[in-house]
């Protein structure tokens, strides 16, 4: 359940509030940043969607599982532009076939025969190009395989990761730059 809707669509009274999500907790934790009305103790979560486990925040013990957000491309090309790194998750072939300029390529999956598997040294590629910090983009050809690739990373422990919702096809077709 996203956060926002687990606590700003819901009402709590101060009192039916458990003390782990009460406004004053939660931003001195720096969890995320609050906007807060004390006459209703509503919350609304303002800069990043994170997800929570329901019976871990009703005994108070809030996790964030890491759901990756999803922008279109044209909100992808300004990231990039604004210094956002792209990993494509492409396999080579496609990757060579065209690309955002200065995509970095680590495949999450491989074609073999008529299927494909999954990189087994994904997260090593990556952590081997990428800081745990790093602001960075995730795009496939159609969204499918960056959007697994992001929750991967974020369950790693990547902080910053975007996933590029229609993938390389949306990019080309949106005219964006390739190379």
């Amino acid at each position: 359940m996203e956060a926002a809707s687990l606590l700003s669509s819901s009402c709590f009274t101060a009192s039916s509030l458990p003390s782990s999500l009460c406004p004053q907790n939660l931003h001195h934790r720096d969890l995320f940043p609050l906007t807060v009305n004390p006459q209703r103790c509503r919350i609304a979560v303002v800069c990043k969607k994170l997800s929570f486990c329901t019976k871990a925040a009703v005994r108070g013990n809030v996790q964030s599982t890491g759901v990756p957000t999803s922008v279109p491309v044209r909100v992808a090309h300004e990231l990039h532009q604004a210094g956002h790194r792209y990993l494509d998750v492409r396999t080579p072939e496609e990757f060579n076939a065209g690309h955002a300029p200065g995509a970095i390529n680590i495949p999450y999956m491989y074609k073999v025969g008529s299927g494909m598997i999954k990189n087994p040294n994904f997260l090593t590629e990556v952590s081997s190009h990428f800081g745990k910090y790093d602001e960075i983009i995730v795009g496939c050809q159609l969204g499918k395989r960056s959007l697994m690739a992001a929750s991967d990373l974020l369950a790693d422990g990547f902080t910053a990761v975007t996933d590029i919702a229609g993938g390389y096809a949306a990019w080309t077709q949106n005219g964006l730059p390739t190379e």
